[in-house]
């Protein structure tokens, strides 16, 4: 078996693969307005309530209907999910990573194609959506790899007169939310880590993107997976989300979102149910609010160029995304300069259209919410660049920078998600780091600095769980950047790491007396 290797990009420059994803998107517009049902058990269930999944780059344009499941349906998906579990936990390692291969293989033809209806249900541009499925390969590819390690002969003392074994076995059935900004990768990665362990999982995806879900379970579909494995049950967070959270049957749940709604997980999933038997799991990945950090002594062209990508990549979408820029005070005219011209260079655009680089925001309540944001902004700070929307039929808003803002402002202390950037004047580089650390987040953070010492300084005293030096604070790649971060930004879960499968198994030590 060859060792893992991340998935390239793709070269949009090149003119074949410029006319593939126009063929792909040309095929995935061919079939917008269609209906999904849920799958429970490997049976299609179509119900009257029903999701409707809209372009957010055009309002009028419909991606797909999807089933709206209730608790009725909630509660067949658990029966479906134990039942296959008694078969599938009692799969080996290797066997189950066969199915993940052969799920990634189907991506790699379907690469394009994907990428297309990200661009459609979730407003990604071409770049950020080929990412995203690259990064979905790659979390089939190394969990596998993962797994059949998980597999083999675990190290363990042996003493005389015994035969000790240590091995990992699965949890049970587990609830798998995944998020909508990575709608395909995120959904992927979480799933397929759980089910390659040997759970079986019930996956409730957003709401804003379950048509991408869809398409997820066709390839899994494909792979030969069996019924009841994976259940496919979009639906409210409140009507089922709650219940199967709460149901005593559960073992684990596993999110990625806002930190309130990870937080009221953590609540209801701690309450022991009853007839429950065991202590709930909860693997949370719950955003937050990271900073690039510039220090006097370094490259300002390269910082500014980092903090502009790191913040506007996907409309700042991203729970890694740079919503702070702390520079030093010598530096800080020339890098606040430089981030206001590199951002108006920037086009705002249909994710569909080439030459985007930034798509709309994913729906009219982020659209109000960051609206609102710009306003509480033009209180805080001065407005350098943006603070209005954009022109389209869609939720399109301007990147947009707020200068001189007070490090303990709203808009450098909560959670924006979307296009806009706080930067703060540090008075020296000590000072920087005290402002970097200063909010109840611990995602993400970059330091760009000469410095040996301060770069020294800031990998002690840094508190973030994926920390960057001279380059941007997004785009971690699995297994090169285990991805988790600290306090509210989570549990740590290192997604795309070694320790990542742990979260989804137990260990089970035997000793037989010889």
């Amino acid at each position: 078996m060859q060792h893992f290797q991340n998935q390239p990009l793709t070269n949009f420059s090149s003119p074949e693969n410029r006319q593939k994803m126009l063929r792909a998107l040309e095929h995935v517009s061919r079939q917008l307005g269609r209906e999904y049902p849920l799958i429970v058990g490997g049976q299609r269930v179509m119900t009257e309530r029903t999701i409707r999944s809209i372009n957010p780059s055009n309002k009028d344009e419909v991606v797909g209907f999807s089933a709206k499941a209730d608790q009725s349906h909630a509660e067949a998906a658990m029966q479906a999910a134990l039942q296959a579990y008694e078969s599938w936990s009692r799969k080996s390692f290797p066997e189950r990573a066969r199915y993940l291969f052969k799920a990634a293989a189907i991506m790699k033809t379907r690469r394009d194609e994907l990428s297309a209806w990200m661009c459609y249900e979730g407003g990604k541009t071409w770049n950020e959506a080929d990412a995203d499925t690259a990064e979905a390969i790659d979390f089939l590819e190394f969990y596998a790899r993962e797994a059949i390690r998980f597999g083999e002969v675990q190290p363990i003392i042996e003493i005389e007169g015994e035969d000790n074994e240590q091995h990992y076995i699965p949890l049970g059935v587990g609830i798998v939310i995944p998020p909508w900004n990575f709608p395909l990768a995120i959904l992927t990665g979480m799933t397929s880590a759980a089910v390659v362990s040997g759970n079986t999982v019930i996956l409730k995806p957003a709401s804003a993107t379950p048509i991408i879900a869809a398409k997820f379970m066709e390839v899994f579909e494909a792979a030969g997976i069996p019924a009841g494995v994976i259940n496919y049950l979009p639906g409210s967070g409140a009507e089922i989300g709650d219940y199967l959270t709460q149901h005593p049957q559960t073992r684990f749940v596993s999110f990625t979102g806002s930190r309130d709604v990870g937080v009221r997980i953590f609540e209801l999933a701690s309450k022991v149910q009853p007839g429950q038997k065991w202590i709930k799991r909860v693997v949370a990945e719950m955003g937050g609010k990271d900073a690039i950090v510039v220090d006097r002594e370094t490259d300002l062209e390269a910082a500014a160029a980092a903090i502009v990508s790191s913040a506007f990549g996907f409309s700042g979408q991203k729970c890694s995304a740079c919503s702070r820029a702390i520079l030093h005070r010598d530096v800080y005219d020339e890098v606040t300069r430089r981030i206001v011209e590199l951002t108006g260079q920037l086009r705002v655009g249909p994710g569909t259209e080439e030459s985007s680089h930034l798509g709309p925001v994913v729906d009219e309540g982020a659209y109000h919410k960051i609206l609102g944001y710009i306003e509480t902004g033009r209180e805080e700070g001065k407005l350098l660049f943006g603070g209005s929307t954009a022109p389209g039929n869609g939720y399109f808003i301007q990147p947009t920078v707020f200068g001189d803002v007070d490090p303990m402002a709203r808009i450098a202390q909560e959670e924006i998600f979307g296009p806009v950037l706080a930067v703060i004047r540090a008075n020296d580089y000590g000072d920087a780091i005290r402002i970097a650390n200063a909010t109840e987040y611990g995602l993400t953070g970059s330091v760009f600095s000469r410095n040996r010492d301060h770069l020294e300084f800031a990998r002690q005293e840094f508190h973030v769980g994926n920390l960057y030096f001279n380059r941007k604070c997004t785009g971690a790649l699995v297994g090169v950047h285990p991805f988790g971060g600290f306090n509210m930004s989570g549990t740590d879960s290192k997604a795309g790491g070694r320790d990542y499968l742990l979260l989804f198994t137990q260990a089970k030590a035997v000793a037989e007396k010889l």
